[in-house]
């Protein structure tokens, strides 16, 4: 609650915090999410070492795609270029490459942290 003074008669008026805006768009984390499973499977298949298997690719890839679509889209200011003007085609496009080269990024750590763990 915020404290503050009313312009009437001295008396104190409680006033809600007004909520904050969140950018989640879930059209942008689906895409985020799918994105970055695609991205994950991709690095599974070309980096054979390191794979975690279809579902495994596509789980940390999914995960890795919406952090790294969450941090590009923050790095670049463009969650709120896409809240001012809508969902255009350079946003996806945005979206579609942070998410799948993080998905891409976080599946190969999590290959490479399995092996190095698999060995000790």
């Amino acid at each position: 609650m915020i404290r503050s003074e009313s312009a009437i008669a001295g008396l104190l008026v409680y006033e809600r915090p007004q909520q904050m805006e969140t950018d989640m768009d879930p059209l942008g984390l689906l895409i985020q999410l799918v994105s970055g499973a695609a991205g994950g499977n991709i690095a599974g298949s070309l980096l054979k070492n390191a794979s975690l298997g279809n579902a495994g690719n596509a789980l940390a890839g999914g995960i890795g795609g919406l952090l790294g679509g969450n941090i590009l889209n923050s790095a670049l200011g463009i969650s709120k270029v896409a809240a001012a003007s809508g969902l255009d085609i350079g946003t996806i496009i945005s979206q579609i490459a942070g998410s799948g080269v993080g998905g891409g990024v976080l599946m190969v750590l999590v290959g490479l942290l399995k092996q190095i763990f698999a060995k000790s």
